[in-house]
């Protein structure tokens, strides 16, 4: 159901790409900028109307939590890339050479090539889940949607993959020093394998937010916001670090050269800050959403890598494209987007995207004006695990100098997954 006016939101739209036309500029993307399109709402835009919105922000690359036909359809001949999710209650059947080959043919090939679908997540955070039933049919479930790709002459062009919580990581401070879990290394080492053998992305969803939030008084907010600071050097390494993003993407680094993949590359699936929270979500503000996106969008654009990869482009996917209402657990949770539902901007980035076009280059101011989302709380209707829905248990921690890096092992007890028309899972 769509409580929001057509007439209402096609007016902020005119008003944020008024704005930019009438001051002399042409919206166009910059360095491949990915935004995660969650729809756990029911006030939400049609597709439709999110396909100048994303254009508005210059991106380039959306990721769907599941493969809704009715986005898949809209953004056809728009040039955005997708990658698209196979959620985690089709795992057990994806094995199946004939099921795989039918959902493939029915979520991927039926929309190629006016659909740019360049990559398929199968399962979302599921090693981290601890339920070995589970995490046993994601390596059979990749396998299964990879050899239906092949056997329809897809399998150039559409990869396959899995996203992970950074809750596999056992260490991770020094970046150098990054360890997966002991406990899933058996398990990891075979998907691993998979990537190398098919080329595909490793996915990592990365929340320096939840660092800071846990403890505020220990981690510098300017290292968390990509704000000048004196940084971190790891001492094993020698290298620099000024923001925590990159410190644990190298920790991924590290990790993947301990099991022998050096080569791999890695991809951030998710990661953001919210813009508003309850009242111990601490920096969970319009103010420091901003900075965390805005700063992020330009080290995206500036195609600067990390200290160990200094060499390879980010490719990152900030979450999320809208503010969700109807998403569960804390305030925090509902307002992690770039945009209200009515299609107003959630807080102004204030950055501008630069990018060469036919007569040179063109400097392009991203909406405003700011904003605070006013959303409420509801049962969730959703495509892929709540951020913070699971319950968390702490189970080991260290400090040392301005940076504390927390490792986790999630614990799901009552918590569930839901589709937006059907059940996706149950814990």
């Amino acid at each position: 159901m769509e409580f929001l006016g057509s007439s209402r939101f096609h007016f902020h739209c005119f008003v944020s790409l008024f704005l930019l036309i009438s001051a002399g500029f042409v919206v166009f993307p910059v360095s491949s900028i990915g935004i995660n399109y969650g729809q756990i709402a029911n006030n939400l835009p049609t597709p439709d109307n999110v396909i100048p919105l994303v254009k508005s922000i210059g991106a380039t690359k959306l990721k769907l939590y599941d493969a809704d036909p009715k986005v898949l359809k809209a953004f056809a001949n728009t040039g955005v890339e997708f990658i698209i999710g196979l959620g985690n209650e089709y795992l057990s059947k994806m094995s199946d050479p004939e099921k795989a080959q039918t959902w493939v043919k029915t979520n991927v090939q039926a929309y190629l090539p006016a659909t740019k679908i360049s990559c398929i997540f199968v399962g979302n955070e599921v090693l981290t889940f601890n339920d070995t039933s589970l995490s046993g049919c994601l390596l059979p479930a990749m396998e299964g949607i990879h050899t239906a790709l092949v056997n329809l002459g897809l399998d150039k062009q559409v990869s396959v993959t899995t996203a992970h919580s950074l809750a596999v990581l056992e260490t991770s401070y020094p970046p150098s020093s990054g360890a997966f879990r002991k406990d899933l290394v058996n398990c990891m080492k075979p998907i691993l394998n998979f990537h190398a053998k098919t080329g595909s992305p490793f996915l990592i969803n990365a929340y320096p937010y939840f660092a800071y939030k846990d403890s505020p008084k220990q981690i510098s907010l300017d290292f968390v916001l990509f704000q000048p600071n004196q940084g971190i050097v790891d001492p094993t390494s020698n290298l620099h670090y000024d923001n925590m993003l990159f410190a644990q993407i190298d920790a991924v680094y590290a990790a993947l050269g301990s099991l022998g993949f050096k080569k791999l590359f890695i991809h951030i699936s998710e990661t953001g800050w919210p813009s508003k929270g309850d009242e111990n979500e601490y920096g969970a503000t319009p103010e420091n959403a901003k900075k965390y996106n805005s700063n992020l969008i330009k080290l995206i654009s500036s195609k600067k890598g990390t200290p160990m990869k200094p060499n390879c482009d980010l490719n990152i996917y900030v979450f999320a494209l809208f503010n969700e209402n109807m998403k569960p657990g804390p305030t925090s949770e509902r307002n992690y987007g770039l945009f209200k539902p009515d299609g107003s901007p959630a807080y102004s980035l204030g950055i501008s995207t630069t990018t060469s076009t036919g007569s040179g280059n063109s400097t392009v101011p991203l909406p405003g004006p700011p904003g605070i989302p006013d959303n409420s709380s509801s049962p969730s209707s959703n495509g892929y695990l709540a951020i913070s829905s699971a319950n968390m248990e702490r189970y080991s921690y260290r400090i040392i100098g301005p940076l504390m890096m927390t490792q986790w092992r999630i614990i799901i007890r009552d918590s569930f997954e839901v589709g937006v028309e059907r059940v996706i899972w149950n814990a």
